[in-house]
């Protein structure tokens, strides 16, 4: 009724397997892989000057005060203490979506007579951001990243 199983038939065997294996990857697991773009199109270019992002992220841990950020209907109010005044009252900010690069928010803003600016409700899609702010203090740049959900 069945044949003697030799080393041919193992070799077919494993090769029928393989190809079978090589097709599910090809044909079934493409259906649930996500979105896999890069986090910017000017990757290895920004990776070079990464170490600026390090020591201004070192600056801002090194404040007494550090800015905060409120989330109200309005938007979110990014407030600055009195003792951390930007240079110029010029803030850049950058809400950073990680799954589509389209709802990226980059902008800068002069702080108002309250040290604080409002990132508007309209110009936000519900998801998760990271908020990232930057700022000249005392000659010297400063970073903070906070992860944000927005409802």
């Amino acid at each position: 009724m069945f044949k003697k199983f030799d080393w041919g038939h193992g070799i077919v065997l494993a090769l029928g397997s393989f190809i079978a294996f090589i097709l599910f990857m090809i044909l079934i697991f493409p259906e649930g892989q996500q979105n896999a773009d890069l986090v910017t199109d000017d990757y290895y270019t920004e990776e070079l000057h990464y170490q600026q992002v390090i020591d201004a992220k070192n600056n801002a841990d090194q404040l007494s005060e550090k800015p905060v950020y409120s989330q109200s209907s309005a938007g979110i109010q990014l407030t600055f203490p009195e003792s951390i005044k930007p240079e110029n009252s010029k803030v850049n900010f950058e809400l950073f979506r990680t799954n589509n690069s389209n709802l990226d928010v980059k902008k800068e803003l002069t702080l108002d007579s309250k040290n604080s600016i409002l990132i508007p409700s309209k110009v936000l899609a519900p998801g998760s951001y990271t908020l990232k702010i930057k700022w000249q203090f005392k000659n010297k740049p400063n970073q903070f990243d906070y992860d944000v959900q927005w409802n």
